[in-house]
This record gives structure tokens, sequence and C-alpha cells, in this order.
């Protein structure tokens, strides 16, 4: 089976507490196409995505971090 993977990193402007990181990595790794999402520790304001880009678009993983009411922008792939 072929897989197809990419990864993209997105800048979160706001200051997020740990609570609202890990429910926003929840959220993202819900959505259809999105393999994880994850903040590290010592980088809060960078999630990376790890999808499927058959699936979805890094544009609507963006989107779907400005649905939370958080200013954010991509800023490139890892």
């Amino acid at each position: 089976m072929v897989t197809y993977d990419a990864n993209v990193v997105i800048h979160v402007d706001e200051e997020l507490t740990a609570e609202q990181i890990h429910e926003v990595e929840k959220q993202l790794s819900r959505v259809q196409g999105v393999e994880s999402a994850c903040v590290h520790v010592r980088t809060p304001h960078l999630l990376v995505v790890d999808y499927d880009p058959r699936s979805i678009h890094s544009g609507q993983l963006l989107q779907e971090v400005k649905n939370n009411n958080l200013r954010a922008q991509l800023i490139g792939g890892v």
C-alpha cells in the first residue's frame, strides 16, 4: 500500500495554556486526512501537523486552527 505523507508547521500567535494546546491537537487529529498534530513543550507556538495531502490541503488545516478563534499562519513544511 502506498501512503502519502506531508508535514506542515502552523504558528499560533496566542499564548495558550497546556489544556488549550491539547484541545487544538485533539481537534486537528480528528480531521479526515490528519495523521497527527502536536506541539513540543519548548515551542508552544508551533503546531506540527502530519497529514495526507490527497485528503486535505494545508490551507484547510490552517482554517481548522483559525476556526478556534486563533490567529495563525502556515510557516512551512518539516
